[in-house]
């Protein structure tokens, strides 16, 4: 990474690589985290790798979806195995992770139950931070390319309340926030994004988000957090954010009921607006089935270009290129902690905030000459 400019953008080097290239990249990014996996626990040994069997713990792992859809993410399964996508080692240490993942959350709960454990109290693993850090890493630098203003708006130390949309149907968005903070920030502070209660219903990302230093989106938690001096993300327009179709993309949608904004005058917190362009390319929604929701229990279950149709390999995003800005901070400390009572202050607090972030999107996309380029 390059030093901040003196329009502080901070540029992720460009490099013109073929989709082959980075394919190649991506698998030896993969690669990677499975070594320093295997790091955290060299004793570890996952059952036998064969296709089949993995086609059979994806088969228990889908059992809540409705037959058809499972059949057909199990036939595109078994077709990606039997294709060249990796080479049998990348597809053996996937195999490793998901195994690695299920025994450790058994583990996790032996270890809370005993009292053997190393988290903080909301379940922080740093050991797993630095793991998965470099692939996110790979992520935000090479895949997505991402550049970001203004991080000198976000405080060396000290609460802070990131407030940003949210896009991509899948959590990527405060990924990515967090790594930009984490990697170039001069204080590399961990933000504590606050996410959905539905998340964890998701394969395998059931103890994943605790892991990573992500919280369950509640005032409660939002409040402990700021009051601890923590960094905390927050994203107001919730599943309707990543739920989007494709014709609606970088239209904000309502921001709740200013939870967060009632986080940030009981703790005197500042509001930092955050805008995410990128993101919303990543998968073209085009239709949102109300039936296939039901069936899996999800707020929504998106229909796109790629996803159902493309199977597991319909939910890889596009390598489009991001921007994240970072605005000036809205100050709150001024009100008070029993302004948080006052529905009317809360009311105009959070349009003005989703209103400074919808203009910043705006800018950024009259900027924006391309994509993905």
């Amino acid at each position: 990474m390059s030093s901040q400019d003196d329009g502080h953008e901070i540029p992720v080097q460009d490099e013109e690589i073929s989709n082959e290239e980075l394919r190649q990249k991506l698998a030896a990014e993969l690669d990677g985290l499975i070594a320093r996996m295997k790091e955290l626990d060299p004793h570890y040994e996952p059952p036998p790798f064969s296709p089949q069997g993995m086609i059979s713990f994806i088969e228990k792992s889908l059992r809540h979806l409705a037959p058809t859809l499972r059949l057909e993410i199990l036939e595109k399964a078994r077709q990606l195995l039997s294709e060249d996508l990796f080479d049998i080692e990348t597809w053996k240490g996937v195999w490793y992770l998901i195994n690695y993942n299920v025994k450790y959350q058994i583990d996790f709960v032996r270890r809370r139950l005993t009292g053997e454990y190393e988290t903080d109290e909301w379940g922080l693993d740093w050991e797993l931070v630095e793991a998965i850090r470099p692939f996110l890493g790979f992520m935000y630098r090479y895949y997505w390319r991402t550049r970001v203003t203004g991080l000198e708006n976000i405080p060396d130390y000290g609460r802070a309340l990131v407030v940003a949309n949210h896009s991509g149907q899948l959590p990527f968005d405060g990924a990515m926030i967090g790594t930009a903070i984490y990697n170039d920030h001069p204080s590399q502070r961990l933000i504590r994004n606050l996410y959905a209660s539905w998340f964890p219903t998701l394969p395998f990302v059931s103890s994943f988000l605790e892991r990573m230093g992500q919280v369950m989106a509640d005032v409660d938690n939002g409040v402990r957090l700021l009051e601890n001096d923590e960094l905390v993300g927050v994203f107001p327009e919730g599943y309707k954010g990543v739920g989007k179709l494709f014709k609606d993309r970088y239209k904000l949608a309502r921001f709740g009921r200013g939870g967060f904004v009632k986080m940030a005058l009981q703790t005197g917190a500042p509001m930092i607006p955050t805008a995410v362009v990128g993101a919303e390319e990543m998968y073209v929604v085009v239709h949102k089935s109300e039936t296939l929701a039901r069936l899996t229990g999800f707020p929504y279950f998106p229909i796109s270009l790629r996803f159902p149709w493309l199977g597991l390999l319909g939910v890889i995003p596009l390598p489009t290129r991001w921007y994240i800005d970072f605005g000036q901070p809205i100050p709150t400390a001024e009100y008070g902690p029993e302004a948080a009572n006052d529905l009317i202050l809360v009311s105009q607090l959070t349009n003005q905030t989703r209103n400074i972030i919808q203009q910043m999107i705006n800018d950024r996309l009259a900027q924006r000459r391309s994509v993905f380029l």
